[in-house]
C-alpha cells in the first residue's frame, strides 16, 4: 500500500507528465463516451423532437417512460446487455462481450433517455411559445421543426454535454459488459476502482483528476452556453 500523502505528488506527476498508461485510459474513456453520446444524439434527438410536436394516443405514457428511464440503474442496464451478448443471448454470434464496442452500447442505453427527454422539454417549450408565429408564416411541420431546432440550439447542446457527463462518469454498465481488461477495456472509472483494490492510489488519484477536470469542463460548457442561449432569447 502506497503512502497516502505520496501519493498525491506521485498523481500529479503521472498526469503532467502523460504518463502513457494514464493516456491510455484516457484515450480509451472519451474514445467509448463520444461514440456512445453521437449515437444517443442519432437516437434521442429526433425521438424528443417527435414527441414534442406529435400529437397521438399514449403520448403522456411514453412522456413519463422516457423521463423516467433517465434515472435507470446502470448495473441493471449493463446485465441486460450482458445477456444479450453473451454466447447463450440473441447477440451472442457477434461476439461482443468484453469488447468497446459492448460498452459503447451500455452507454448509449443510458445517454438516449436523457437527450431524449431534454430535447422533448425544450422543443415542446418553444414550441408553445413560438406556434402562433410559426403558423401564421405558413410553414409545414419540417419547416416549423428546423425552426425549434435552431431556436434550441444551446439548450439540445447542454442535453448532449449532460449524455457525455453521464457516460464519462459511468463504472456499474461498463465493467459488467466490459470486463476491465488492460489495453483493451479498461476505461477511467474501471481503473480507478481496481487500482484503488489494488492499492496503486497515485495512477487512481491521477485518473481522478483526470476525470474531475473533464467534469468541471463539462460543466462549465453548460453554464456557458445556458448564458449563450439566454442572451440569444433576450437579443
Amino acid at each position: 500500500m502506497q503512502d497516502f500523502a505520496a501519493s498525491f505528488p506521485e498523481a500529479f506527476r503521472l498526469v503532467m507528465g502523460l504518463n502513457p498508461g494514464l493516456l491510455e485510459i484516457v484515450w480509451l474513456s472519451l474514445r467509448v463516451s463520444v461514440t456512445a453520446v453521437v449515437i444517443a444524439a442519432i437516437i434521442g434527438l429526433p425521438m424528443g423532437a417527435f414527441i414534442a410536436v406529435s400529437r397521438f394516443p399514449g403520448r403522456g405514457v411514453v412522456i413519463v417512460t422516457v423521463t423516467a428511464l433517465m434515472g435507470l440503474p446502470p448495473v441493471v442496464v449493463g446485465l441486460v446487455v450482458y445477456l444479450l451478448l453473451s454466447n447463450a443471448g440473441a447477440l451472442g454470434p457477434l461476439q461482443l462481450l468484453y469488447t468497446p464496442t459492448a460498452m459503447i452500447i451500455a452507454q448509449t442505453i443510458l445517454v438516449v433517455p436523457i437527450i431524449a427527454a431534454l430535447t422533448r422539454q425544450t422543443l415542446e417549450d418553444l414550441n408553445a411559445e413560438y406556434r402562433d408565429q410559426l403558423m401564421l408564416f405558413g410553414l409545414g411541420p419540417l419547416s416549423r421543426l428546423r425552426t425549434l431546432l435552431w431556436e434550441g440550439r444551446y439548450s439540445l447542446m447542454t442535453a448532449l454535454l449532460a449524455g457525455f457527463g453521464r457516460a464519462i462518469a459511468e463504472v456499474g454498465a461498463v465493467i459488467i459488459v466490459g470486463g476491465n481488461i488492460n489495453h483493451v477495456t479498461r476505461v477511467m472509472t474501471t481503473a480507478i476502482a481496481l487500482e484503488t483494490s489494488k492499492g496503486n492510489l497515485a495512477l487512481a488519484l491521477g485518473l481522478g483528476i483526470v476525470l474531475v477536470v473533464l467534469a468541471f469542463a463539462v460543466n462549465a460548457l453548460v453554464y456557458l452556453l445556458r448564458a449563450a442561449a439566454e442572451r440569444s432569447a433576450y437579443a
